[in-house]
């Protein structure tokens, strides 16, 4: 398949418009299904167009910022489609964070608003007490009656009242929206995307991987504040005409086969720590499921894993590598073309080129760079030009990724290009990480790495050196994560910790981290 056949976004585009209309004709059809019911397309639109008109009511103007953090309802969608729609830009967070983190996004957005649900509001309410920008207007989404905390009801602004009758009339090229992406010193970066950011991505990995059909129904167990996830929860299924399911709860192993067996989803979207917490959980039979297609990514997906899963429903996980800079997955595997242990080729549409660190072109079977051109890539990170300048090169995105390509054209995974983790499909910062640690009364110094557990996948295993006088113990070691887990997101918190007499250092005092993972290998 060429790139000839990939469509282009047309110039003029509001990605919210351009959904809205390519399902006009399907108002009777669900659209999504969560744990309080359903909505049809036609009340999407509705919605959608509503919540437009309430923004603009309310003096939100057209590229003013609006913070994002709300668990997958399908007050989500109606949310982030209502902004793009009214031109005004969704910044979507993750709903795990803490509240200096929120504080810190806040100032660095300058987010005019807050649309948040009723149980992340005292943390969002926190922030903003911490942060010096102060959100003029909060939204709460799925309110319950007796709530007593402030702000204005989603439900109530979209369940009637006039609608924005013309989206704002934006260019492929208009900023529609930002993700945070970790950075190696701790600091999140804003990823600004385009309208026509989200269309290139399912003109690509949708059109030429997913292929969903109007029949199909989606659930996506990474959260639609992922790039992963927004693609699975709303950019594919919605360009399709497919029906989503949503859950707002924890993806645990139970939690997926409730939606499994409840709603008969077709495709499923996870991730390598699920699929192998699904295998080693109490998994339903094969005949008593609907799911035709699973996809992976967030992290390479182990071989075993992946044949496991597959031998047991007869169904294929479609492994592949994408990025918040990238919006989604532009190296996989497809259907008829399927090497488990690999992440794929390239997705029709994007080019990819490995190259050494003098930036040269490096022999297939040998370790490269990961570098990717396409549609899809961000334009920047926000107030951010360093980290821009280092990221996106001309047409070309450094992934920071390590890769291996061989003489047939598979790519094959071989580590992180910097000391950033991937734990549970999820960056982590070991300097943020560290930091976190050394404000423990008993540390003095910390190091993070990563180490792989029986299923290949990776865990965060944190080296103490504590203060003269304290001594190591299992209990030491479990309040430790436990301080780490009240002060960052609970993700970031180190599985393991070994109490180390001193950390290996360079003569200029830099810890060796490649020394730590050498002792742990080792180890065995």
């Amino acid at each position: 398949m060429t790139d000839s056949k990939i469509a282009a976004a047309p110039e003029q585009l509001n990605f919210a418009a351009h959904l809205l209309e390519l399902n006009a004709q399907r108002s009777e059809k669900t659209a999504y299904i969560d744990d309080a019911g359903s909505l049809t397309y036609g009340d999407l639109a509705q919605r959608v167009r509503r919540f437009a008109a309430r923004l603009a009511e309310q003096g939100v103007r057209r590229e003013e910022r609006v913070f994002l953090c709300a668990h997958d309802t399908s007050d989500w969608p109606v949310a982030f489609l209502g902004c793009l729609y009214a031109g005004v830009v969704p910044v979507a967070v993750n709903t795990l964070l803490s509240d200096r983190d929120y504080a810190y996004m806040l100032d660095h957005s300058a987010a005019r608003g807050v649309i948040v649900s009723e149980a992340l509001l005292p943390t969002i309410q926190s922030a903003i007490g911490m942060a010096a920008t102060k959100p003029a207007l909060i939204i709460v989404s799925r309110t319950s009656e007796d709530f007593p905390g402030g702000g204005l009801r989603l439900d109530e602004l979209v369940a009637d009242g006039s609608e924005m009758e013309e989206a704002a009339l934006t260019q492929r090229d208009d900023i529609a929206f930002w993700l945070y992406s970790s950075g190696s010193t701790g600091r999140p970066k804003g990823t600004v995307h385009t309208h026509g950011n989200l269309f290139a991505t399912n003109a690509t990995y949708g059109e030429h991987v997913l292929q969903l059909k109007e029949d199909d129904v989606t659930f996506s167990a990474p959260k639609l504040f992922f790039a992963y996830g927004l693609g699975n929860g709303l950019t594919f299924p919605l360009s399709a005409g497919a029906t989503v399911v949503l859950m707002a709860e924890r993806p645990t192993p139970e939690a997926v086969f409730k939606r499994w067996l409840e709603h008969k989803p077709t495709v499923y979207f996870g991730v390598p720590t699920l699929y192998a917490a699904m295998l080693a959980g109490q998994m339903p039979e094969k005949d008593a499921v609907s799911i035709k297609t699973c996809l992976s990514a967030g992290e390479a997906l182990p071989k075993e894993i992946g044949e496991r899963f597959d031998a047991h429903f007869g169904c294929p996980i479609l492994d592949g590598i994408g990025s918040t800079e990238m919006l989604h997955i532009f190296l996989s595997n497809r259907k008829g073309q399927l090497r488990y242990g690999s992440s794929g080729k390239p997705v029709p549409g994007y080019e990819l080129q490995l190259l050494s660190e003098e930036g040269n072109p490096v022999a297939d079977g040998e370790v490269g760079d990961l570098y990717v051109k396409g549609d899809s890539s961000a334009l920047m990170y926000w107030a951010n030009r360093d980290k821009s300048r280092a990221t996106f090169l001309g047409a070309w995105t450094k992934t920071g990724d390590k890769y291996v390509r061989d003489a047939e054209g598979w790519y094959t995974y071989s580590g992180r290009s910097d000391d950033m983790l991937k734990v549970s499909g999820q960056y982590v910062s070991p300097f943020e990480v560290e930091s976190c640690l050394l404000e423990h009364e008993a540390v003095l110094e910390a190091a993070m790495i990563g180490i792989h557990d029986q299923n290949g996948l990776v865990k965060s295993k944190a080296f103490v050196v504590l203060k003269q006088g304290i001594e190591g113990s299992d209990a030491l070691a479990v309040e430790i994560k436990r301080f780490v887990k009240e002060r960052l997101a609970p993700h970031k918190y180190p599985r393991r910790i070994d109490f180390i007499a001193e950390l290996p250092k360079t003569p200029t005092g830099k810890i060796q981290r490649f020394k730590l993972r050498d002792l742990e290998t080792a180890r065995g």
